[in-house]
């Protein structure tokens, strides 16, 4: 064995800079911290508000708080300090190192030139305001979203049908050219940071890796291709029967909604009638006491039932990161309500977690947005699962039975249908902003036709990929929404397998099971932001994201 002496004073100089490193690394965190942490309890708080009143002047104040934060993340000198600390590589404290690399990605976002911010910000805001001012012309008249969702989901007239899908298209003429340009801006901006275009850009200040995502996305398509290639086949003949028309004649607009992301109705769940009259908030609470985590003070400071000026949709907000956790909600007795009330009571426990006072401020966080969107989706799904539904609302053995087949059916086609649609969206945008200047009509078309295996109106030549929203206004995320589907499988199995030992893994509810939750306490939600996300899964369930317990869920069973 080699021994190898450093001279005492080379020692002591190491010892000195780490020490020193350290300290600087550590009042610099506090600083930070001290100035961010009451302007986003403040603005979280003005925020709940606005929701919960609908008065403008909390959301005023909501936007006011987030330019101070935003000034404090531009600082150019703090952003070298956390950038020297980091080059220096001279951080002991693996801790506060993480802390130190998050804070990184924060202040790069917003180091950028403030003109062309502002021109990213005003282009954004006037597209926004296009797509709100936006209705559909049909037969003479103006109509919604909602009413052109509800013509395609309900009316069998094949002309009709048609004309409804072609007049939401519309949209995309007036907003398309703007896209393109922000695209291009969105690009300046990251290539003015460093980063090869936007699309990279934010994945990598999100903690992904362009390559790690992609890699998911086509072994999920590899895994799940041909079950919805079949899937797809019955649903083809269920509609040719449906239309009266041949399959080959069949068209984007015959599936029952503007971008076929949706299942639709082929299999008639009524699910409703189990909760008709039934308390949603008692059967949440019930549900999470029964695996051990007590959510009742969330309930009491929640706001959850309808009321003029109120947001009419649902939220999980965390207002200090010191369990102050709400849910917004607007609860009627309903299977789709009591669905989101377990998804947003997911987000809190998680929070709850997280929130511990042995984690610094920035580490109270989910590990990713993902991470916290999977164990809303784990627990979401309950609310469709004929056992839970016999354990928490007491229908009989033999009416969970009648009921079970369709139910795991309806899952699997929505599970699926979502999943080719969200291929679509990920390969899209990453080509978008790879080459804005590119065919983008064509390129939507081919993935649609591949992913979706939907046929291309004949001679259709317009910006169809302009009339989702998100890709205007919400870029380079959709593809979360997956990957916390696939979260949400691999934890399903895991638990089941590894913590209950059960032979039924994909289809246990956890009722009634302490344990459960304290597994996910314990490996999840108090890790809050302390690991790479996929180090936190690694750790939580021995091995890293994959598809594969999505597949074994939602295709395993066709």
């Amino acid at each position: 064995m080699k021994i190898n002496f450093i001279p005492l004073i080379t020692l002591l100089m190491i010892v000195s800079c780490t020490s020193s490193d350290n300290d600087n690394a550590a009042n610099l965190v506090r600083e930070v911290t001290d100035s961010v942490a009451p302007l986003a309890k403040e603005a979280a708080h003005n925020y709940w508000m606005g929701t919960t009143t609908g008065e403008n002047r909390y959301f005023t104040e909501y936007s006011s708080l987030n330019v101070k934060i935003s000034d404090i993340y531009s600082n150019p000198v703090k952003f070298n300090k956390i950038k020297e600390l980091i080059e220096r590589g001279k951080i002991s404290d693996p801790l506060l190192k993480r802390e130190l690399d998050l804070l990184y990605n924060l202040f790069l976002a917003n180091q950028a030139d403030t003109l062309l911010l502002r021109k990213i910000i005003e282009k954004s805001s006037l597209l926004e305001q296009k797509y709100a001012s936006f209705r559909a012309e049909f037969r003479g008249e103006k109509i919604t979203d909602n009413q052109v969702e509800e013509i395609l989901r309900n009316s069998t007239d094949n002309e009709i049908l048609k004309e409804a899908w072609l007049s939401h298209k519309e949209i995309g003429n007036l907003v398309s050219g703007d896209i393109i340009e922000l695209a291009k801006l969105r690009n300046q901006l990251a290539t003015s940071l460093g980063f090869d275009n936007y699309h990279t850009m934010s994945l990598k200040l999100s903690g992904q890796d362009p390559a790690e995502v992609s890699a998911l996305m086509d072994e999920l398509d590899g895994l799940t291709s041909n079950a919805f290639a079949s899937l797809k086949k019955e649903m083809d003949t269920f509609f040719s029967k449906r239309y009266k028309t041949e399959v080959s004649n069949l068209m984007p607009w015959h599936y029952q909604g503007r971008f076929f992301q949706e299942s639709p109705q082929l299999y008639q769940v009524d699910l409703d009638k189990y909760y008709k009259g039934k308390n949603l908030e008692k059967l949440t609470e019930q549900y999470y006491e029964s695996i051990g985590i007590d959510v009742s003070s969330i309930m009491e400071n929640s706001d959850l039932y309808s009321r003029s000026g109120k947001n009419q949709h649902a939220y999980c907000i965390d207002i200090d990161r010191n369990g102050d956790i709400r849910v917004l909600a607007n609860i009627s007795d309903t299977e789709q309500w009591m669905g989101t009330m377990l998804h947003e009571f997911g987000h809190a426990v998680y929070a709850i977690g997280h929130d511990s006072p042995k984690n610094p401020y920035f580490i109270r966080e989910a590990a990713h947005p993902f991470t916290t969107e999977a164990i809303a989706m784990l627990f979401g799904r309950l609310s469709r699962n004929p056992q839970w539904i016999k354990e928490m609302t007491g229908i009989s053995e033999q009416e969970m039975e009648s009921v079970a087949e369709d139910c795991r059916k309806s899952l699997t086609l929505q599970q699926l249908v979502f999943s080719r649609w969200v291929q679509v969206m990920y390969r899209f945008e990453k080509e978008m902003y790879s080459n804005p200047d590119q065919d983008l009509n064509n390129l939507w078309w081919n993935l649609v036709q591949k992913y979706q295996m939907l046929s291309k109106p004949e001679g259709r030549d317009m910006p169809d990929w302009s009339t989702k929203v998100h890709i205007a206004l919400y870029p380079c995320y959709y593809h979360n929404y997956q990957l916390g589907e696939l979260l949400a499988s691999q934890l399903q199995y895991h638990i089941s397998n590894k913590i209950m030992d059960s032979d039924n893994p994909m289809e246990e509810t956890f009722t009634g099971q302490k344990e459960v939750g304290m597994w996910l306490m314990d490996n999840i939600f108090t890790q809050g932001m302390r690991y790479d996300w996929n180090e936190m899964i690694e750790r939580a369930t021995g091995e890293k994201l994959t598809a594969k317990y999505y597949a074994m869920q939602f295709v395993g069973n066709l």
